[in-house]
C-alpha cells in the first residue's frame, strides 16, 4: 500500500506541475523581460505620486512595484537599495504581505475556480487599507531603518539574446522549484489519505474552518496555503476541490482568508534582515484573514437566504 500510495501521489504531483507549470513559466517569463524594459521604471513612475496617502516617500514604488510584479525577494533588493525609516519599511512589509507576485498567485485561483479579479482586488484592498490605516495610528518609527542581512545581487544582464536567457533560466528554474515542492507533497498527501490522518486532521480543525464559514473537507487547502503559499501550496488546493468536493463557495472564502495569511513562515521570517518587528507584521495577517473570511462568509450566506426567501 506504501509504495502505491507514493506511485499514485507522485502521477498527481506530475499532473498538478504540468497544470501550474502552464501558468507560472509564461508568466514569469513575461515579467523577467518586461523588468528589463521602459514597462516597470514607467509603472514605478506612475505610483510615486500615491505614496503619500501611504505615508511613504516616492522611492517606496520602486520594492512596491518589484514585489507586485516579481516576489518578495526581489522586493527587499529594492527596499535595501533605499534609505526608509522603520515606520515605511513596515509600512511596505505588510502591502507586499498582502500583495505580491500578483500574476502568478492571483492566477492560480482560477485553477481552483475562484475568480482572479475577486482574489486581486482582495490582495490590493488590504494592502491599500492596511497602509492607510498604519499611517494613521502609528505616529512612532521615524528612525532610520537598519537592515541586516543582504540577499544576493539580482543577475545583471544586456543585450536582447542574454535577456532572452535570463527569462527562459527563471521561468525553468520556477518550474523545477515547484515539482521539487508539489511532488514530494502530493506523495505526502496521498500517504495522509490512504492511511486515513487526513482525516483525523480534518476533524480536529473543523472547529476552526466551520468558525471561518467553511466545511471541514477544506482543511487541506487552508493547511497547504498557510505552510506552502498561494503557488506551491496550489496542487493541494486544486486536487482536494477534486476529491473532498469542496464548493465553489469553500474554495473562494479559503482563498480570501489565504490572500491574506498565507506561506507564513517563509513570507514572515523573510522581513526579519529588515530590522522590523515581525510579530506584528504576523498577527495583522492572520487577524485580517479571520475577521474578513467570517465577514465574507456571513455576508454570503444572507445572500443564499435572501435567494432562497424569493424562490419560495
Amino acid at each position: 500500500m506504501f509504495a502505491t500510495s507514493l506511485k499514485n501521489g507522485g502521477i498527481v504531483g506530475l499532473k498538478t506541475t504540468w497544470t501550474l507549470g502552464k501558468i507560472i513559466f509564461p508568466v514569469t517569463l513575461i515579467v523577467v523581460l518586461l523588468q528589463h524594459t521602459p514597462v516597470l521604471p514607467g509603472v514605478v513612475r506612475l505610483l510615486e505620486p500615491l505614496m503619500g496617502l501611504f505615508g511613504l516617500s516616492g522611492d517606496a514604488a520602486i520594492p512596491l512595484a518589484l514585489g507586485n510584479f516579481l516576489n518578495l525577494y526581489a522586493a527587499i533588493g529594492g527596499i535595501l537599495s533605499l534609505d526608509l525609516t522603520v515606520k515605511e519599511v513596515f509600512i511596505i512589509a505588510v502591502m507586499l504581505s498582502f500583495s505580491h507576485n500578483l500574476l502568478i498567485e492571483s492566477s492560480v485561483a482560477v485553477k481552483v475556480g475562484v475568480s482572479f479579479w475577486v482574489i486581486l482586488a482582495v490582495r490590493i484592498g488590504l494592502a491599500v487599507m492596511s497602509a492607510i490605516v498604519i499611517n494613521l495610528v502609528w505616529s512612532g518609527g521615524q528612525e532610520m531603518a537598519q537592515y541586516g542581512m543582504i540577499p544576493a545581487q539580482e543577475e545583471q544582464v544586456a543585450g536582447m539574446v542574454a535577456i532572452i536567457l535570463l527569462a527562459l533560466k527563471k521561468a525553468t528554474l520556477g518550474i523545477v522549484q515547484l515539482a521539487i515542492i508539489v511532488i514530494p507533497l502530493m506523495m505526502g498527501i496521498q500517504l495522509l489519505k490512504d492511511y486515513s490522518w487526513l482525516d483525523t486532521f480534518s476533524r480536529w480543525t473543523s472547529p476552526f474552518t466551520r468558525m471561518l464559514g467553511m466545511k471541514e473537507n477544506t482543511s487541506t487547502t487552508l493547511a497547504a496555503g498557510l505552510v506552502f503559499g498561494l503557488a506551491f501550496g496550489a496542487g493541494v488546493m486544486i486536487q482536494a476541490v477534486k476529491e473532498d468536493g469542496v464548493s465553489k463557495k469553500d474554495a473562494t472564502l479559503a482563498f480570501i482568508f489565504l490572500v491574506a495569511c498565507h506561506a507564513v513562515i517563509e513570507d514572515t521570517l523573510i522581513f526579519i534582515p529588515l530590522g522590523i518587528p515581525i510579530l506584528p507584521l504576523f498577527l495583522i495577517r492572520l487577524v485580517t484573514a479571520i475577521l474578513l473570511t467570517m465577514f465574507v462568509a456571513v455576508v454570503w450566506r444572507q445572500v443564499e437566504t435572501a435567494r432562497e426567501g424569493k424562490v419560495a
